[in-house]
């Protein structure tokens, strides 16, 4: 078919669009294979975030200074906070008042060498038997004992 059967404002258009898409290939093409110049320097400053987090472990405390109540939190809670493998729940005196009348020796031997579910020393392996005696005391004397750790 030719352009005889086409109106004149149809084919102005058409040769305009096709200007146009020439014109927008060109363009494209004249950059093709060139890098763009780019400040390497700011264009990192420029993706840095917003903030920065950083996270440090806090410093260890010497073995054998660890006190009763920071042992309990690290070791002894993920039991028995939540009672979880029937663990006694801190500060529940009815669960712990048999266990308290055994004695405050009883209590430590037991911790040492683990009971039912609770590994020896509660899994924490690096306890010395003075943490680990502080760390019963604090226990118990949540459900009422009056139990004295060692300094």
């Amino acid at each position: 078919m030719s352009d005889l059967g086409r109106s004149a404002p149809v084919r102005s258009f058409a040769r305009i669009a096709l200007s146009i898409g020439v014109a927008a290939l060109a363009t494209q093409l004249v950059g093709c294979g060139k890098k763009a110049a780019v400040d390497e320097e700011l264009a990192a400053k420029l993706v840095q975030p917003v903030a920065r987090v950083e996270l440090a472990a806090a410093p260890a405390a010497a073995p054998g200074s660890r006190k009763g109540e920071d042992i309990f939190k690290a070791v002894c809670s993920a039991c028995h906070e939540t009672g979880a493998a029937g663990a006694p729940k801190a500060g529940d005196k009815a669960a712990w008042g048999p266990r308290i009348a055994q004695g405050y020796d009883t209590l430590v031997k037991s911790a040492a060498a683990g009971k039912n579910a609770m590994p020896p020393r509660g899994g924490a392996a690096d306890l010395t038997d003075d943490e680990l005696k502080r760390a019963v005391a604090f226990l118990a004397n949540k459900a009422g004992a009056g139990f004295k750790a060692p300094d």
